[in-house]
């Protein structure tokens, strides 16, 4: 099983309980995973890795949240390439653009050439219940794609 990083940005700390609630998945499905907030790494870390799920609130119209910028910014320098990734986070349908940030971390992994193995994750504010399952299913999905492709 891939040794994954979950790395992360949460403001209020709905992301934070997404990112943990995947963390919980991939270890129900027998992977091993290190949660991070991105404030507390840097994006070479990745390279310690198989794998990588980053996640992100969306701030403003779209946009990355000021703490999520050091991290995009230092992925620049990195080849990704073989490395396995998605992306997850949460954001307020009342904006124009709905988690934009997720979709600018989907990007930024695709153009440092990491394979993307599943849809991202999109919640609005908070998991609810049945949210929270599907957060753990993306855990749970994710490692599996993982083993799949190995």
């Amino acid at each position: 099983m891939a040794k994954v990083l979950v790395a992360y940005a949460s403001l209020t700390g709905n992301t934070e309980e997404i990112a943990e609630l995947i963390v919980e998945g991939i270890r129900q499905a027998g992977g091993e995973a290190v949660l991070k907030s991105v404030t507390d790494c840097n994006a070479v870390e990745i390279k310690q890795y198989e794998a990588v799920l980053l996640g992100a609130y969306t701030w403003g119209d779209g946009e990355l949240p000021d703490e999520f910028l050091d991290f995009y910014e230092e992925m620049e320098e990195l080849d990704l390439s073989g490395y396995k990734s998605a992306a997850f986070g949460s954001g307020d349908t009342g904006y124009d653009i709905y988690c934009g940030a997720v979709d600018l971390i989907e990007k930024k992994l695709k153009e440092c050439g990491a394979e993307i193995l599943q849809e991202s994750l999109k919640i609005e504010y908070g998991p609810s219940a049945s949210e929270k399952d599907a957060c753990r299913q993306f855990g749970r999905q994710f490692i599996e794609s993982c083993a799949a492709v190995s």
